[in-house]
């Protein structure tokens, strides 16, 4: 065995060296038969010429080259410019840099050149590869066979790195060079726009956009990689132009909030007056709760209101208080306490408290009433048009069957959705404020026109008729001016038509206007931000806030030097009167309601007391003779309704008269208000004896108002340490 495989390893040893040439030789040979046996000698054609193969070829092309994660990115971008190409070029024209450009849609670089325009259509990549140099072709024509998949879809795709060796690449970059190249170019050189990448045709007809339309359906535009094609998005030419898509957001990217354009009407806290310099103090009784309504929806977002939002007196006026009832033969009763002032130990508070008779709802008038609700687009929000309709339908139920109802609306303009119809009939009516919807600008100065000629068509003899004007307050068609609107509103108050507003939603709410057409108007204005308060100011409160029984109002303290050497109003700063106002009939002034409750408080201080904020007067000034004992003395003046003369009531105020659990708490009220102002005036007395304070003397609180005002000291405490 061993001396057979000795001589086999001398015979291998002595065989004859391969010649250089041969492998070449062999290799000729071997693409000479292949040639001979593929029956022709024509240059290679792609497998995409042949009519039944092709198909399949290009089906598991595609799927042995898409599968890797680059390779499914490109093809993803490439399709879609496909797609954007097959779509838009043939019905739109689209223009990137000037107007007008050479007819084609070119990439070019050094060395690639391609044009695609509409008659002839771009040469596939394998057709192009066929021009290669013949010399080019004949020595590479093995490395052409092995990668001609590969040269398919070099345009599209990248190789899988994994398939293709690098002997593989540089024999594909051979077949290649000098060929034209679709689809792909290299990175541009840095410049200036883009003008020289065009995508343009032909000009299209006038009328491009059907095949478009059809192509979107009912979408309103469609987007291809970054452009948005819109139906209302025209060229110059009448042919569908483009616009820049808007940026796509993520799910955890959160929308900025509209920005604020809220207006609140207030002026200036009152301050300390000297006695001596003006004893005299005058201004209209104000029945708004509205301040109170925007507090808590402040407080209740978590964060505290803003100074010019808190009025006192309107604060104060939210809370039922059982004061004195008034006689048979009177309209309303006055009463006056005196308390040391939680604040401040060196001072007083003298509280006036006014208390309106209440009919009973059968010697009630008939009534006419007018919704006027803002239906424009600021009033698509929750808290809005939706809650303003549950606010309108629970004040049916307290609606009488022969009262009437009338609606109109405004938005980009006003009209009526509901003629004058009868309480009864409340299917009607409900059908009326369901079928409601938001949008458009904010015709209000229309609106209210027409609301009031339809209020005028409602009015008998004996009938009171009232317009409640439901809005967020944002008025910008028309006349839309505080002043402007107080004009209007005051001239047709004189026809006996009273308006009242409700204010719905936060943002845009313009306190200003609502308080300029509410205090014109002989009405009141309320802030409904929830159901609960609707209620409230539409069914508990209906009667005081429909049925006046005194019209005019006004109050007015003169001050007994001898025993008051300073003193504050608390709030009422929107209706301080002039003196001589007083006695002047033809001054307007507020409104009471049947069975409302008006309260007013005055912080005063005595001659030479610690907490005198003023220093004497150098020559003093005489008491006024017979008056030593009085603090003040109370003047009302008012119309009964539609009346033309004021009636005068006067009330000493003798400093005796005792404080109750009611005037106390409506003293937590204040110090409320003016923690909230960042008063001056309450030295170190805080949140934590208000709600003691407010606690207290909470008394009967049957609907839990009260408890609610002692949450939200306790809410704003928390708001104002952090």
């Amino acid at each position: 065995m061993t001396d057979d495989l000795d001589d086999l390893r001398r015979a291998l040893q002595a065989a004859p060296a391969p010649e250089p040439d041969a492998k070449a030789r062999a290799m000729a040979l071997a693409m000479e038969n292949f040639d001979r046996l593929q029956g022709s000698t024509e240059p290679l054609r792609s497998s995409e010429d042949r009519s039944k193969a092709a198909p399949l070829n290009g089906v598991r092309r595609m799927f042995h080259y898409l599968t890797s994660r680059p390779a499914l990115a490109m093809t993803t971008s490439a399709a879609a410019l496909l797609i954007g190409v097959a779509v838009i070029l043939p019905v739109a024209d689209l223009r990137i840099g000037q107007p007008s450009q050479p007819e084609a849609i070119k990439t070019e670089a050094p060395g690639t050149e391609t044009a695609l325009t509409k008659d002839a259509p771009a040469e596939e990549p394998s057709v192009a590869a066929k021009k290669a140099e013949p010399e080019q072709a004949e020595a590479a024509d093995a490395a052409t066979s092995a990668a001609s998949a590969e040269t398919d879809l070099a345009a599209t795709a990248e190789l899988r790195s994994d398939a293709t060796s690098a002997d593989a690449r540089d024999t594909i970059a051979e077949a290649n060079e000098g060929a034209v190249v679709a689809l792909e170019a290299p990175e541009p050189e840095p410049g200036p726009e883009p003008e020289a990448m065009l995508l343009q045709e032909e000009a299209l007809p006038a009328t491009p956009a059907e095949p478009l339309a059809d192509a979107l359906g009912a979408a309103d535009a469609l987007i291809v990689g970054d452009v948005e094609l819109s139906r209302e998005s025209k060229s110059m030419n009448g042919t569908l132009g483009y616009m820049e898509a808007p940026a796509a957001t993520s799910p955890d990217m959160v929308t900025p909030p509209a920005e604020n354009t809220e207006s609140y009407s207030n002026e200036a806290p009152n301050p300390v007056k000297v006695t001596a310099e003006e004893p005299v103090s005058t201004f209209s009784i104000d029945v708004d709760t509205a301040s109170y309504g925007v507090v808590r929806s402040s407080l209740t977002g978590g964060y505290l209101p803003t100074p010019d939002q808190v009025r006192i007196e309107e604060m104060v006026n939210y809370f039922p208080y059982a004061y004195k009832a008034p006689t048979a033969e009177e309209a309303f009763s006055s009463t006056v306490s005196v308390m040391p002032t939680p604040w401040n130990p060196g001072t007083r508070l003298v509280t006036i408290g006014i208390q309106g008779a209440l009919p009973e709802v059968e010697a009630r008038p008939p009534l006419n009433l007018v919704f006027l609700i803002d239906t424009s687009g600021s009033m698509d929000e929750p808290n809005k048009l939706p809650l303003l309709k549950q606010s309108l339908s629970l004040m049916l139920a307290e609606l009488r069957p022969e009262d009437e109802v009338a609606m109109v609306v405004y938005a980009g303009s006003a009209g009526q959705v509901l003629a004058p119809t009868k309480a009864a009939d409340r299917a009607a009516i409900m059908a009326a404020l369901d079928n409601l919807s938001a949008g458009g600008s904010t015709a209000g100065a229309e609106g209210l026109e027409l609301a009031y000629q339809v209020a005028e068509g409602m009015k008998s003899d004996g009938e009171v008729t009232r317009i409640l004007l439901a809005t967020d307050g944002d008025f910008n068609v028309g006349v839309s001016d505080p002043d402007g609107l107080e004009a209007y509103v005051g001239k047709k108050r004189e026809t006996g038509t009273y308006l009242s507003v409700l204010g719905f939603g936060r943002g845009n709410l313009d306190d200003a206007i609502m308080q300029a057409l509410a205090q014109n108007g002989n009405g009141q204005a309320a802030y409904i931000d929830t159901l609960s308060e609707a209620r409230k100011v539409l069914v508990d409160q209906l009667t005081g806030a429909l049925f006046p029984i005194a019209d005019d109002v006004k109050i007015q303290v003169e001050w007994n030097p001898a025993t008051v050497a300073e003193y504050r109003l608390i709030g009422y700063e929107t209706r301080a009167l002039r003196r001589e106002d007083f006695n002047n009939d033809k001054v307007d002034a507020g409104e009471i309601g049947a069975g409302t409750q008006v309260t007013a408080i005055y912080e005063v201080t005595a001659p030479g007391s610690d907490a005198l904020l003023n220093d004497p007067l150098r020559y003093g000034s005489a008491p006024a003779e017979g008056s030593a004992g009085e603090l003040g003395f109370l003047r009302l003046r008012w119309k009964a309704p539609g009346a033309e003369t004021s009636t005068l009531i006067e009330t000493p105020i003798s400093g005796s008269e005792t404080s109750t659990a009611e005037t106390r708490f409506a003293a937590a009220i204040a110090g409320f208000g003016q923690l909230l102002q960042g008063s001056v005036y309450t030295g170190d007395w805080g949140w934590h004896q208000a709600i003691e304070l407010a606690l207290a003397n909470r008394g009967e609180d049957p609907f839990g108002y009260r408890i609610e005002a002692v949450n939200l000291m306790r809410l704003a405490q928390s708001l104002d340490v952090n």
